[in-house]
């Protein structure tokens, strides 16, 4: 919610694989859901989720991240993937 208040770039554990952990777990319940359910229709959860979550909470992230971090973001965001 802040992250402006971050004090280091993590790029290790988790974070070499995917820049957003949190968010793809959440991705990975909604689509185990959507199987579960067995309903083509629950698809639109998690597109509508990485469409918002894209728009409204890692692209203003990530800004602020480059912004603190600089050319280590930069370099950090070529090598791993936003999502997976």
């Amino acid at each position: 919610m802040k992250p402006e208040r971050t004090a280091s770039l993590v790029t290790t554990g988790i974070y070499r694989f995917t820049r957003n952990p949190m968010y793809l777990g959440l991705l990975l319940v909604l689509i185990a859901l959507t199987v579960y359910l067995s309903s083509l229709w629950l698809l639109v959860g998690p597109v509508a989720f990485v469409l918002y979550m894209n728009r409204f909470q890692v692209a203003p992230e990530e800004h602020v991240l480059s912004r603190m971090f600089g050319a280590a973001y930069t370099v950090y965001q070529s090598r791993v993937r936003r999502w997976l």
